[in-house]
């Protein structure tokens, strides 16, 4: 891909990601009547968390989940939601160990184990990193209608664009809505405790 088409591909991946988003929201607040579901968003995983535990699906029921998916090489977007949702975790107070909290990489070629804990340090305790092999990271990305493609850089490494939504799960694991961060971690928090 030629530097002129990168920012295309870039605006029509966030376009597409706005409308199904848009369209999901819609649906979700009875916007369309008589309309047919969206396909389902999340399914069977297995993956491992920074500590070398296995996490699938199973260890969503119980408590709501919020999850994100991202990469530890990530510039901004990632950082700066995993410290807005550090900050919902500690407005939560005690309650932050009635919610799962999960940040998963689209880059497991780079994102070990050990490199999600050393990374996941500088946040919330309460947050797990989940990586695993390609095709375990691909299933739960496909699961989760997640986009992710890499982006080789001029340097001969690369970046990986991918979604930024938080997917809140409601306690059967199954997925309620986007969760919005954008807005101060105490409205965010309030708004959790419903699905406490």
């Amino acid at each position: 891909m030629n530097s002129s088409t990168r920012p295309l591909v870039i605006i029509a991946a966030f376009a597409g990601s706005l409308a199904a988003g848009l369209l999901l929201v819609l649906w979700l607040s009875g916007g369309f009547r008589g309309v047919t579901a969206p396909a389902a968003i999340g399914g069977p995983f297995q993956l491992t968390d920074q500590s070398g535990a296995r996490v699938t699906e199973q260890n969503l029921k119980g408590k709501p989940s919020l999850i994100f998916f991202g990469f530890t090489h990530c510039p901004d977007i990632c950082p700066t939601s995993l410290f807005e949702m550090s900050e919902v975790l500690r407005a939560l107070g005690k309650d932050a160990d009635k919610l799962n909290t999960y940040f998963v990489s689209v880059d497991p070629e780079r994102d070990t184990a050990p490199i999600m804990k050393d990374y996941l340090s500088s946040f919330d305790p309460h947050l797990k990193g989940l990586t695993g092999t390609p095709e375990e990271v691909a299933k739960m990305i496909a699961g989760y209608r997640v986009y992710a493609k890499k982006i080789p850089t001029k340097d001969g490494d690369y970046t990986m664009d991918h979604t930024a939504l938080i997917y809140l799960m409601d306690k059967d694991g199954n997925f309620v809505a986007p969760f919005n961060l954008k807005r101060t971690p105490e409205e965010a928090a309030t708004d959790l405790k419903r699905y406490l």
